[in-house]
């Protein structure tokens, strides 16, 4: 990419980024590009869909999730790894309004931008899972479908205003239900 296609490509995503963070997902391209100062031609050459914009918005903070999930599953404990890369992903989720139910579509669609991002999401959350449970501190009537299920309802949830304010109890209630022989006094040691 040349110079200035790369500056302008940083400087539409610096300002989507501000526009997301304002509007949520359901922002409009045409504001993207009118705050970005560009056309919206010039916004479709650099992302052709929503998704694609959101790929690009989000694709640094996915993969540093799953390179957490990396690290998590060689330098923690089983249990104590999946409930703090959990952790990790609910705070992504929250840091941009909307984007669940984008991840939630796209993890099926191999069409979709968001596809490699949120197999790769979903196979992080399916290996410290796997790895819990073979360690037998998390419950074996669930695959990675399901924990990703349970993400992105809790994610969903939470993004709505009635109930951010309880997103950290509803994590604990999820998490205590996702792992095993743990005292109810001990989800909150164990989850924070």
């Amino acid at each position: 990419m040349r110079a200035d296609a790369r500056k302008n490509y940083n400087h539409i995503l610096t300002v989507a980024r501000e526009v997301v963070t304002e509007h949520g997902v359901d922002a409009s391209m045409r504001d993207i590009a009118r705050r970005a100062d560009v056309g919206l031609a010039t916004l479709l050459r650099h992302f052709a869909t929503r998704e694609a914009l959101f790929e690009a918005l989000v694709c640094t903070d996915l993969d540093a999730l799953t390179q957490k999930a990396d690290e998590l599953e060689t330098s923690n404990s089983p249990d104590e790894a999946l409930v703090s890369w959990f952790r990790d992903w609910l705070a992504f989720a929250q840091s941009y309004r909307g984007v669940v139910a984008l991840m939630a579509a796209a993890h099926t669609n191999p069409d979709s931008a968001l596809y490699a991002s949120c197999a790769a999401v979903h196979s992080a959350s399916a290996r410290l899972l796997l790895r819990a449970q073979a360690e037998g501190t998390a419950r074996t009537d669930m695959n990675g479908d399901d924990l990703f299920g349970l993400m992105s309802a809790l994610g969903w949830l939470v993004d709505l205003p009635s109930f951010a304010p309880r997103a950290d109890h509803l994590f604990r209630i999820i998490a205590s239900a996702i792992q095993t022989n743990l005292p109810s006094n001990d989800v909150k040691k164990a989850t924070c």
